[in-house]
C-alpha cells in the first residue's frame, strides 16, 4: 500500500532568487485591465481583471430610497452587496450569501464612504452591486477598485477615487497584490484602501502577523500599489469619455455633410 502525499503549495511561492510562483517580483502587481460603462441598465458600472479575478460593479442612483425608514435626512444612503458567483470558485460556491460576502460589503462600503459626496442627495439611496465572476485572491481590493470607478461613472460626486491594494508575507518575504495561493498559505495579508489626494487610508485591515518593521515596509508597499492602480483608475476613465467624445464628433461630421 501506498499513501499518497500531496504536495504542499507553500513551499513554491517564492524560490531561492526571490521570485513568485507566477513569476513577480516581490513589489509587482499583477496584469490589470480596467473598463468604465460597460453596463447599459445601471447609471455607472466597470470592469476589472486582475490576474485572474474578473468582477464586475454597477451603480444605481442617486434613487428614492426603499423602505422609508432607512432615510437620512441629511445625506444619501450607501449600501452595497457583494457577491460571488457560484462559478467563480475551484469548488462550486453555494448560490446563497455567505457570512464572509457579507463582511466584504460592509468593508467596501466603508472603504468607499468617505470619498463620496452624500450630502448631496439627501434622503435617497445609491445602491453598489459587485459581481465576482472569478476569484484568484484579492478580490476585496480588487472590488473596491471597480466600485469607485462605477460610481465615478454614474455621475456622482466624488472627493477623489478609491484605490486598493493588499500586501502580504509569504516565506519570510514582504509581497505585493496577493494571488489565492500566496493568500491561503502566506503568513500574513494587509489589505488597504488609499483616497491619494488626500493620503487618506479608508480600509486597513490584518490578518496574521508582521514585526513592526515589516508592518511599516508591507504598509508603504501597500501605498504604492494604490497609487499606482490610482493611474490605472485615471486612465481608464480618460478612455472612456474619449471614445464617448470620438463618437459626438463623427456623428457631428456626419450631420454637417448631409
Amino acid at each position: 500500500m501506498y499513501k499518497l502525499v500531496k504536495p504542499d503549495p507553500s513551499k513554491n511561492l517564492i524560490n531561492d532568487k526571490g521570485l513568485r510562483s507566477d513569476g513577480r517580483r516581490p513589489d509587482e502587481l499583477r496584469s490589470i485591465k480596467l473598463q468604465v460603462g460597460v453596463l447599459d441598465n445601471a447609471d455607472g458600472s466597470a470592469y476589472i481583471e486582475q490576474g485572474k479575478n474578473k468582477i464586475i460593479a454597477g451603480v444605481y442612483g442617486p434613487r428614492e430610497i426603499h423602505p422609508k425608514h432607512l432615510i437620512i435626512s441629511d445625506r444619501a444612503a450607501i449600501r452595497c452587496r457583494y457577491r460571488m458567483a457560484p462559478f467563480s470558485t475551484d469548488e462550486r460556491k453555494h448560490p446563497a450569501p455567505s457570512r464572509r460576502e457579507v463582511e466584504i460589503s460592509k468593508v467596501i462600503r466603508e472603504a468607499l464612504e468617505p470619498s463620496v459626496l452624500s450630502e448631496y442627495y439627501p434622503r435617497t439611496v445609491i445602491d453598489i452591486f459587485i459581481e465576482a465572476l472569478q476569484c484568484d485572491g484579492g478580490t476585496r481590493c480588487a472590488s473596491i477598485v471597480a466600485a469607485s470607478l462605477a460610481l465615478a461613472d454614474a455621475g456622482i460626486p466624488l472627493k477623489e477615487l478609491v484605490s486598493s491594494c493588499s500586501v502580504g508575507k509569504v516565506k519570510g518575504h514582504v509581497i505585493v497584490d496577493l494571488y489565492d495561493l500566496e493568500d491561503k498559505y502566506g503568513e500574513a495579508d494587509l489589505p488597504i484602501a488609499l483616497m491619494p489626494n488626500h493620503n487618506l487610508v479608508t480600509l486597513i485591515q490584518m490578518d496574521g502577523k508582521l514585526s513592526k518593521e515589516e508592518f511599516d515596509k508591507a504598509f508603504n508597499m501597500a501605498l504604492e500599489g494604490c497609487r499606482k492602480i490610482r493611474n490605472l483608475q485615471n486612465d481608464a476613465l480618460k478612455r472612456k469619455y474619449k471614445l464617448e467624445s470620438d463618437t459626438e464628433n463623427s456623428k457631428d461630421s456626419k450631420e454637417e455633410v448631409k
